[in-house]
């Protein structure tokens, strides 16, 4: 069973800087694809912030660009989100999703969420 965790999230101040961790865990032979999204308390839409490959290439949302930067360590089967100038739009829960292969097939995975809020 594989199962994602996430931490670093949190109250920040606007202009602040948050970093979110992800790690996987259980039966993995290789982690492909690892993204963040977030989810609006009031519309529960989840839109993808930014995404990383294993080859480490990264494609970020147009309103993240530029502030946001997205990880990964793949020896610890981790991806982060490092979030800069953080303004009260960002505001959201935070996921983390994977595409994972194991023994048996290839799944995508997402991690229960962590709160951000940024607010004085």
């Amino acid at each position: 069973q594989v199962q994602l965790v996430e931490s670093g999230g949190g109250l920040v101040q606007p202009g602040g800087s948050l970093r979110l961790s992800c790690a996987a865990s259980g039966s993995i032979i290789r982690i492909n694809d690892m993204a963040w999204y977030r989810q609006a308390p009031i519309t529960k839409q989840r839109e993808l912030v930014a995404t990383i490959t294993y080859g480490l290439s990264t494609n970020y949302a147009e309103f993240v660009k530029g502030r946001f930067t997205i990880s990964r360590d793949n020896a610890k089967n981790t991806v982060y989100l490092q979030m800069k100038s953080l303004k009260p739009e960002v505001t959201a829960v935070y996921y983390c999703n994977a595409r994972i292969a194991n023994y048996r097939n290839i799944q995508n995975y997402w991690g229960q969420g962590t709160q951000v809020t940024v607010s004085s």
